[in-house]
């Protein structure tokens, strides 16, 4: 008799020693992936570099650089589009406006690589509008071309290939921009 209640005991230490573990591990896994949602505010904070997050977009500057709510500039990963200053290039004011049609007044999430920022001060980050990967429908539609820069080449291979398509289908500034 004695026995079954020493069983009984340790059927519930180890069960609440399972859960325990169980939570400990979430908690481990949630601060691992932390998410911020930005909001406006009057002031707004600066980003740290190791999250993901999700921010509104305020301005377009070009086709692969914006500004967000907190007013920091960032920089499109793996991606290059022609320049609109300090003299306007090929195609670059109609992949200003294709990025500002994706992005402008909509909250974007931003995915960091490896490097935090650019020697401007930029945030580097992939940006999505939902399911939607910007970096890459530039490249896949011809606004864009592909631009990686060691270390930051998660995607590397995907925007070559849609850089392959964009050329053999002649879109956007492959096009437009001969000879490249």
């Amino acid at each position: 008799m004695n026995f079954k209640r020493n069983s009984k005991k340790a059927s519930v230490f180890l069960f609440l020693g399972t859960c325990l573990i169980l939570i400990g591990y979430l908690f481990y896994s949630l601060k691992k992936f932390e998410v911020i949602r930005i909001v406006s505010s009057p002031s707004p904070t600066p980003i740290e570099n190791n999250q993901v997050i999700y921010a509104k977009v305020i301005k377009v500057f070009d086709g692969d650089t914006i500004q967000i709510e907190t007013g920091q500039n960032v920089r499109y990963i793996g991606v290059d589009t022609t320049e609109v200053y300090p003299n306007v290039e090929c195609y670059s004011l109609k992949a200003k406006k294709e990025n500002e049609n994706l992005v402008l007044g909509k909250t974007v999430r931003l995915e960091k690589d490896v490097s935090g920022e650019d020697k401007y001060g930029r945030l580097l980050r992939y940006i999505y509008i939902d399911d939607k990967f910007v970096n890459d429908e530039l490249v896949k539609n011809g606004f864009a071309k592909v631009f990686t820069f060691p270390p930051d080449v998660k995607y590397q291979n995907q925007f070559k290939e849609s850089e392959k398509y964009a050329r053999e289908n002649s879109l956007g500034l492959w096009n437009t921009c001969k000879p490249f």
